[in-house]
């Protein structure tokens, strides 16, 4: 390890749109899945934090849902938490995609950052989808829309430039040690970790109003062993939450075929993280409109 003195640690978030692939660079830079992905808006719904480890220096970054123009109770406390994150970092990554011209939400969010306290670096995400010519056209907008620290053209599927991101993060982060040990990727507890991962697996397929609708809450994680278990492996039982009676139907499926899916997928994906076999149980409940109710979203961890 290098000396502290010369060592660089601090915090830094990706703010954008929703579905402008903040959380397919934060894991492309860490180096492991840490958010979950999808192509649905609004997957992210926590500030997830990310940890990058190397000989100079420590990045913290934070993942932050979409800003966008709210229609729920839901939707103006993950702004809130947008804007609080990127309130108290030392450094703001503004992700713009590559294949999507600069819009009205681009230019509300650019309006937005330019009160911010941190320096703001631009990123130009999934460059790997457009023509060059087209990628210089958007670089030029990007540049013009706002006063940027940097411009960072950026493709995470196809690693270009993600390590040019890291540099040009670090060269805004403060001197000082460590702020995590050394090997640790995020500081989300286990259990959000699974619940997201059941949420990844239950967006896929779904239809466009549902993905808003989806919460999921750990209820049980039992070892082998325990006076409740009635198995060799982790138990894990679940509760997915859904709006309406509609809505559960899309979810389990006919017969229960959908569920069945979700299940397997998600199973997969927790079995990976833990390094362990697990079995999962899953029950979908419906709790009426809580996106916009208070104490649902207080219950359902938002």
């Amino acid at each position: 390890m290098t000396d502290s003195a010369e060592h660089r640690s601090g915090f830094a978030c990706f703010v954008g749109r929703p579905n402008v692939g903040k959380s397919t660079l934060m894991n492309a830079l860490v180096g492991e899945k840490v958010a979950i992905m999808s192509s649905r808006p609004q997957t992210t719904r926590r500030a997830i934090r990310g940890i990058l480890n190397r000989e100079d220096s420590q990045i913290v970054i934070v993942d932050t849902p979409g800003l966008h123009r709210p229609r729920t109770l839901l939707g103006e406390r993950l702004n809130d938490l947008v804007r609080e994150t990127f309130a108290e970092v030392d450094v703001i990554g503004f992700c713009l995609p590559a294949n999507e011209k600069i819009g009205p939400g681009d230019q509300w969010i650019a309006r937005e950052l330019s009160e911010a306290r941190a320096p703001v670096v631009a990123i130009v995400t999934k460059v790997d989808t457009v023509p060059r010519d087209k990628l210089a056209e958007h670089l030029l907008a990007v540049q013009q829309l706002g006063e940027w620290s940097d411009i960072v053209p950026v493709s995470s599927v196809k690693d270009i430039q993600v390590d040019v991101v890291w540099d040009v993060l670090v060269q805004h982060l403060p001197e000082g040690p460590p702020l995590y040990p050394e090997g640790e990727v995020t500081d989300e507890p286990e259990e959000i970790r699974i619940a997201e991962l059941i949420r990844e697996a239950a967006l896929e397929g779904v239809r466009d109003e549902l993905p808003h609708s989806i919460a999921v809450v750990i209820e049980e994680m039992i070892e082998p062993g325990e006076e409740t278990s009635r198995r060799e492996i982790l138990e894990i039982r679940a509760h997915l939450f859904v709006e309406r009676d509609s809505q559960k139907g899309i979810i389990i499926g006919k017969g229960g075929s959908r569920l069945k899916e979700v299940g397997a997928t998600a199973r997969e994906g927790i079995q990976r993280l833990l390094g362990r076999k697990v079995f999962l149980d899953l029950h979908v409940k419906v709790a009426k409109e809580w996106q916009r109710d208070p104490k649902q979203l207080g219950r359902l961890g938002f």
